[in-house]
């Protein structure tokens, strides 16, 4: 393995992940913008509230090729509403206040803008990190050095298909944690996982020396609970809570109740 070089973004990641006091770290995921920037901002706070220990902060794009149909929904919901990068990346300042805050960014907004004024931009606000999930590992070298400049994580993904020596080159990169998709596809709730979590965490904490994060189809508190008997050190969520938010009369209320939910069985 590597040596990783000093980063405050990746240190404050790390620091969340040791000090969660939960067998694992919980990181709900939140559509920027969505379901307006106001709201948006409320939700993130709920998301604190509940006990989060990190949030991953999605960027609308009008092409997510990651995201299942409801992020995608809320995507473009948010887009309609006016959401541009520069508000969601003010939203990601407001909320670094309180928790360590990820970025997550499709590679044409990062490249339209310039990596180096789009990482020094995300660093400006005390964002902690950047995943840009459609950013290949042999196109990844310029925007690592970006962020490792700036003080952020560039956080890779790993999938249930990734070959052994591609899964070692990218586990020898990654900063802050090592997002690993616990299914193939997209974003999105599933009935059942636990079955696949123990081989998919296994696998990719042989290959970094970063705390490794499970996402991709969690979404109950026995789902959460399972990544974390599986080993995983962070649970990641998503569909549920954007789900949550656009079906609620009270988006902030009804996410804090989820998030707390999960984060108690992560206790347990």
């Amino acid at each position: 393995m590597s040596t990783l070089p000093a980063n405050a973004g990746a240190q404050r990641i790390a620091g969340a992940f040791s000090a969660s006091g939960k067998r694992a770290a919980l990181m709900p995921y939140l559509m920027g913008g969505f379901p307006d920037l106001e709201m948006s901002r409320a939700i993130g706070e709920a998301y604190a509230d509940g006990g989060a220990d990190l949030v991953e902060l999605g960027v609308p794009f009008s092409d997510p090729l990651a995201d299942g149909p409801v992020i995608q929904a809320a995507g473009t919901r948010a887009l309609a509403a006016g959401a541009t990068v520069a508000a969601v990346v003010e939203l990601a300042g407001a909320l670094a206040e309180r928790l360590p805050v990820v970025l997550m960014c499709y590679a044409n907004l990062v490249l339209a803008r310039g990596v180096e004024r789009f990482t020094a931009d995300l660093a400006a606000v005390g964002a902690s990190g950047l995943i840009v999930p459609d950013l290949p590992l042999e196109e990844a070298t310029d925007t690592l050095g970006a962020c490792d400049a700036a003080g952020l994580a560039l956080v890779p993904l790993v999938a249930p298909t990734t070959p052994e020596e591609r899964l070692g080159a990218i586990g020898a990169r990654a900063r802050g944690f090592l997002y690993t998709v616990s299914v193939t596809g997209t974003t999105g709730e599933r009935v059942a996982l636990s079955d696949a979590f123990a081989g998919v965490v296994a696998r990719a904490k042989a290959h970094t020396t970063v705390p490794v994060a499970l996402g991709f189809g969690i979404a109950t508190p026995e789902h959460a609970a399972q990544a974390a008997d599986a080993g995983a050190d962070g649970v990641i969520v998503g569909s549920r809570l954007v789900r949550a938010a656009g079906e609620a009369g009270d988006p902030a209320g009804a996410v804090r109740e989820v998030v707390t939910e999960m984060a108690e069985a992560l206790r347990a």
